[in-house]
């Protein structure tokens, strides 16, 4: 006869008590990509090095697809700070977007995320998107908010694109204030008010 009382079961979602947050795992699950990659890295093995059960990643992230997507948003986030870059004096503008955006890229270990397959490909699109084009077409307002973001959110993708993703040899050659003085005209210009046309 066997008296041994069983095991008690795991509670699956959030555990009782002040487990880690979210914001706690997340760098060590960016380490782990960093090592090993997104594809050979799992969310056992996250929480394992995060010292927490695999439920509270699920619970947090959902998938290692979420959890990687919030990985690259908090260090999109961290160098990309939409409020500190809308919140100067507007004449400058210019110049700190591009400044905010090759400060994230210029990162090695960024870099080294974003090649990371679709789901960072993904996670970058999104943020543009949700993040910085919204967050513009709010900053701008008016009639012609949308036009004048979409304008300034082409011009660092190509930055984005020509100087990182895909580069070519004579953006990938200046430095970061070459590469600020070059844009500076063009983003002033996709900032500006449209002029109103004649029906």
């Amino acid at each position: 006869m066997n008296n041994a009382l069983p095991s008690p079961t795991r509670p699956r979602g959030r555990p009782p008590g002040n487990p880690p947050t979210r914001e706690s795992i997340v760098p060590v699950a960016r380490a782990l990509f960093l090592e090993r990659g997104y594809r050979a890295t799992t969310l056992r093995a996250v929480a394992g090095a995060a010292g927490v059960d695999p439920a509270l990643i699920a619970y947090h992230f959902g998938s290692k697809k979420g959890l990687f997507a919030d990985v690259m948003q908090f260090q999109c986030a961290d160098a990309l700070a939409v409020d500190e870059v809308l919140g100067g004096d507007p004449a400058t503008l210019p110049g700190r977007l591009v400044d905010a955006v090759t400060d994230l890229w210029e990162d090695a270990d960024f870099r080294r995320l974003s090649t990371q397959g679709d789901e960072a490909t993904d996670v970058i699109r999104e943020y543009l998107e949700r993040e910085l084009l919204a967050r513009l077409v709010e900053f701008l307002g008016g009639r012609d908010a949308t036009a004048r973001a979409t304008a300034v959110v082409t011009i660092l993708g190509g930055l984005i694109y020509t100087r990182y993703l895909n580069p070519l040899a004579t953006p990938a050659a200046l430095t970061p204030a070459e590469m600020r003085t070059v844009l500076t005209p063009a983003l002033r210009a996709a900032l500006a008010p449209r002029p109103r046309t004649a029906r």
